[in-house]
C-alpha cells in the first residue's frame, strides 16, 4: 500500500508519519489505513479523510489523503468548581495557558491532559470516571484553534470494603494499616494500591508473589494481596584490619550482629550485638521490639547495653520505651532509661575523670521514615530525635542533666544509576560537670569511618557523612566516602575536627549484602598517614 496526499505540500507532511507498507492479507491493510488516520488526527488534522482508496493491481493499493485544515491548539473550558491548583501546576509543562476556567494546550497533548484529569478522579475514588471533550468548534478569531468543553462523568465513588491476603495467611495485618497505610474504608486508587503493595517488601519479612488484584461487585470493592513469608533473620559480621603505630603489628577488630525478625508472625524483632575493637573495648547490646500490641498503634521496646573499657570502667544502660504510630511514616515514643557506671581502676590519678554514678532519665522523641522501592536502599529519608531529661547521682549529690541526639539521612536520586547519600548525626550532653564514663562514644563504620569503633569520647559531637553512589547493576554498587566530624570533650577540655576519605563497594548476594569499605581518617593536628587506613568487611547473611 502507498499513501499520498493531494498536493506536494501534503506529501511533505505525510512523509513525517510512518506506516506499514506490506501485508499478509487485505484485512490487515484496512486496519493500517484506520490507524494511519488516527495518527494524523492526533497531530491536529482532525478533518482529514481518505478520498480515494483504490486497487492498482492484484498486489498494490493506493490511498489518497486530504488533510484539509490543521489545528495547532485547543482551548478546553473547565466545568464550574473544578479549580484544582495542584493539578494545574503539574499540567503547566503541557499547556501554554492556564486559568481557573480554561486551559490551552497543543493539540498533540490532548491525550495526556485528558488522561491526567482521569487520573485525578481515580485518585479521589471515582474508579470508573470518564472524561470527554464535547461541543467542539472552531474559535472565530483564530481558525487554527479549537474550542471544547470538558465533560466529566464521575461514576460511582469506590472505597475498599475488604482486604484479602492469599499465600501468607498469618501475616500481621497491623502493618497494613499502620505502616503501609492500607485499610478498608479508604478511597480506592489503583495506582496507590500498587505502590503500597511494593512497599510491603521494605518490611523485610514478606514479599509479593504477584501484583494485587481487585474484585468489583455492585456494592463491594475487594483487594486481593498475594504474599509470601520471607526469611528476614540476619547474621552480620565485620572484620577490620589496622596497623599498630607502636609495634607495626596487624590488629583485628569487628563485631557480630544477630537479628531475629517475625519468627512468631507478629512482626517482632530481637537484636543481639557484640563488639570488640581490638583495643580492650567490649560492648554487648540486646534489644527487643514488640509492634502494634493487640492490633493497636501502640508498641513496646526494651534494650540492655553493657560497655566495658579494659580495666578502666564498665557501664550498664537499661531502656524501656512505649511508642505510638502517628501515621505511616511517623512514630512517637517515650519511656525510662537508667545508666549505671563503675570505676574499675582505683588509681587516684583517674578518680576525677572516671567515677561511680547512677543516672535516671525520662525519654521522649520522634522517628520518621520515608520508604522507597529499592532492595539496596529501602529508605529515602530517615529522621530520629531522642531526648533524655533526668539527673545523675554521685556520692550523694544530684546533678541535673539533659541529653539530646539527632540522626537524619536522605538519598538524592539523580537518576536510576546515580544517587547522593547524606547523613548527619549529632549528640549533646548538658551538665554542670562531666565524667569520662558518661560521655557519648563514636567512631567506626556506623559513624565516622577510618577510625576505631567507639574510640572517641565526646560530650558533644556532630558527624556529617556523604556518599556518591553508582549502581553497577540492580544488585551491586560502588560509592565514595567523605566524612567530617566535630567533637568536644568537656571532661578533658578537648575540641577537634575529624576527616575521613575513601571508597566502598556493596553487593547483593544470595546469602545477603556484602560490603567493603576502605577509609583513612585524620584529626586536625595529624598529617596524613597511610597506616591510619581502615578496611572494613561485612556480610548481612539472611536466614
Amino acid at each position: 500500500m502507498k499513501i499520498s496526499g493531494n498536493t506536494p505540500a501534503e506529501n511533505q507532511i505525510l512523509e513525517q508519519f510512518e506506516y506499514t507498507e506490506k501485508f499478509q492479507d487485505y484485512l490487515s491493510l484496512e486496519k493500517e489505513v484506520v490507524s494511519f488516520l488516527e495518527k494524523i488526527e492526533r497531530k491536529g488534522f482532525i478533518e482529514s479523510t481518505i478520498e480515494n482508496f483504490s486497487k492498482v493491481n492484484d498486489s498494490t493499493y493506493t490511498a489518497e489523503v486530504n488533510l484539509k485544515n490543521t489545528y495547532n491548539k485547543i482551548r478546553i473550558n473547565l466545568p464550574e468548581n473544578f479549580n484544582n491548583e495542584r493539578s494545574f501546576d503539574e499540567l503547566r509543562f503541557y499547556t501554554s495557558e492556564i486559568t481557573t476556567t480554561y486551559i490551552e494546550t497543543e493539540f498533540e497533548n490532548i491525550v495526556f491532559v485528558l488522561s491526567y484529569f482521569n487520573k485525578l478522579l481515580t485518585q479521589a475514588g471515582n474508579t470508573f470516571a470518564t472524561v470527554q471533550l464535547r461541543n467542539i468548534s472552531v474559535q472565530k478569531e483564530s481558525e487554527n484553534i479549537l474550542l471544547a468543553d470538558l465533560y466529566i462523568d464521575k461514576g460511582e465513588l469506590r472505597r475498599i470494603t475488604k482486604i484479602n491476603i492469599e499465600g501468607y495467611e498469618k501475616f500481621p495485618r497491623s502493618f497494613l494499616k499502620y505502616t503501609i497505610g492500607l485499610k478498608p474504608g479508604q478511597l480506592f486508587d489503583e495506582e496507590k494500591l500498587l505502590e503500597k503493595s511494593l512497599l510491603l517488601e521494605n518490611l523485610g519479612f514478606v514479599k509479593n508473589i504477584k501484583p494485587p488484584e481487585i474484585l468489583f461487585t455492585e456494592t463491594d470493592t475487594e483487594v486481593f494481596l498475594y504474599l509470601e513469608k520471607n526469611n528476614n533473620n540476619v547474621f552480620d559480621g565485620i572484620i577490620g584490619f589496622a596497623t599498630d603505630e607502636e609495634n607495626g603489628n596487624i590488629e583485628f577488630n569487628g563485631y557480630l550482629n544477630l537479628v531475629l525478625s517475625n519468627n512468631l508472625n507478629f512482626g517482632e524483632k530481637l537484636i543481639l550485638n557484640y563488639k570488640n575493637d581490638g583495643n580492650n573495648q567490649e560492648q554487648f547490646f540486646i534489644r527487643t521490639e514488640l509492634p502494634f500490641l493487640f492490633q493497636s498503634p501502640f508498641g513496646l521496646e526494651a534494650e540492655l547495653s553493657i560497655f566495658n573499657r579494659d580495666t578502666t570502667f564498665t557501664s550498664i544502660e537499661q531502656t524501656l520505651l512505649a511508642n505510638y504510630q502517628l501515621n505511616t511514616k511517623t512514630k512517637l515514643f517515650s519511656g525510662y532509661k537508667s545508666f549505671r557506671s563503675e570505676n574499675l581502676n582505683n588509681n587516684p590519678a583517674t578518680a576525677i575523670l572516671i567515677e561511680d554514678f547512677v543516672s535516671r532519665y525520662g525519654i521522649f522523641g520522634i522517628a520518621y521514615q520515608k520508604p522507597q522501592n529499592s532492595s539496596l536502599f529501602p529508605f529515602k529519608t530517615t529522621i530520629v530525635n531522642t531526648n533524655a531529661l533526668g539527673s545523675r547521682k554521685h556520692q550523694g549529690n544530684m546533678t541535673r542533666q539533659f541529653r539530646t541526639q539527632l540522626r537524619a539521612t536522605h538519598i538524592f536520586n539523580l537518576n536510576f544509576q546515580n544517587s547522593i547519600f547524606i547523613s548527619s548525626s549529632s549528640s549533646v550532653l548538658f551538665s554542670e560537670n562531666y565524667f569520662i564514663n558518661e560521655l557519648f562514644r563514636f567512631g567506626g563504620i556506623t559513624s565516622i569511618r577510618g577510625f576505631d569503633e567507639n574510640s572517641i569520647d565526646a560530650s558533644l559531637f556532630s558527624v556529617f557523612n556523604t556518599e556518591y553512589r553508582y549502581l553497577l547493576s540492580s544488585d551491586s554498587y560502588i560509592h565514595t566516602i567523605t566524612d567530617f566530624a566535630y567533637f568536644e570533650n568537656n571532661a578533658l577540655a578537648l575540641k577537634s575536627n575529624l576527616y575521613s576519605f575513601g571508597f566502598g563497594l556493596g553487593l547483593q548476594t544470595k546469602t545477603g549484602i556484602f560490603k567493603l569499605n576502605i577509609a583513612n581518617g585524620k584529626q586536625d593536628s595529624q598529617p596524613f598517614r597511610f597506616s591510619n587506613t581502615k578496611i572494613h568487611l561485612s556480610l548481612n547473611a539472611v536466614f
